[in-house]
């Protein structure tokens, strides 16, 4: 998953209360949900994927899919938790260890030349990067370097997983599309212009997408350019980062986790 750390409150934030939830589900054995991608605190999930084992009394029939989507909704009304769909799993299934790959999109709002211009619902979810706007061929360009297996160390934040973790990496997918803001039709005349930055990979290092986004910011607003991408690749240090440059948590989403 991508962002590991023990400490993380997130995700002992979803975690925490889809295990509440599951509670009221009268289990014999306490329930423990594994979750596919932890993600650091002010991060956004569009659709995330956990696994958990259930059991009831003995002589009470399995829960069917129906029922548990139904019952744990019901009992994470309060929270900004929707589970989308539930399924029977082998017993090999794990919902971190089975991914194949995961996709995250990074919201960036261009055209603001200052914060107070970010329109009131999407706060929170996008990053309007001072100075207004970016040059997204350049980024573009610079993402090309991004892609495919290379050893990212340069685009990790160290935690305590880092000595246990081989750096290498292999991007999959690496684009810059505009894109359609909430409700945006309503404030096209500021000239606000949204655009998603969008990583696929089997796994991804601690920060390691805050951390190219950053980046290609930094290429958009003239500060890098797309070569220096690549010379960072392969400094393999994650000193030589450009300090201030992370991108920060609030544009970040998981959008799919494929198995």
């Amino acid at each position: 998953g991508v962002m590991e750390t023990s400490s993380d409150q997130s995700v002992v934030g979803v975690q925490n209360y889809l295990q509440k939830a599951a509670e009221n589900l009268k289990p014999i054995v306490p329930i423990k949900f594994y979750i596919s991608s932890r993600t650091d605190t002010g991060v956004h999930a569009l659709c995330n994927a956990a696994h958990f084992d259930i059991q009831r009394e003995p002589g009470k029939p399995a829960f069917n899919e129906k029922q548990l989507l139904y019952s744990l909704n019901y009992h994470l009304r309060s929270e900004p938790i929707r589970i989308l769909n539930a399924f029977r799993v082998a017993n090999s299934f794990h919902a971190r260890f089975s991914a194949l790959s995961r996709t995250y999109v990074y919201r960036l709002l261009m055209g603001c030349t200052h914060h107070s211009q970010v329109p009131v619902f999407e706060k929170d979810l996008c990053w309007a990067p001072t100075g207004g706007h970016l040059n997204v061929p350049a980024m573009q360009d610079a993402a090309q370097f991004l892609l495919g297996t290379h050893d990212f160390s340069t685009f990790r934040s160290l935690n305590s997983e880092t000595p246990f973790q081989s750096p290498v990496r292999t991007i999959l997918q690496a684009d810059i599309r505009p894109s359609s803001g909430f409700l945006s039709h309503h404030y096209e005349h500021r000239g606000l212009e949204f655009w998603e930055v969008k990583f696929r990979s089997k796994s991804f290092l601690y920060r390691q997408v805050r951390r190219m986004v950053g980046a290609l910011v930094a290429v958009g607003q003239g500060k890098l350019t797309p070569y220096h991408i690549k010379e960072l690749l392969e400094i393999k240090d994650s000193r030589a980062f450009p300090p201030n440059a992370m991108a920060p948590p609030s544009g970040l989403f998981l959008k799919s986790v494929e198995y």
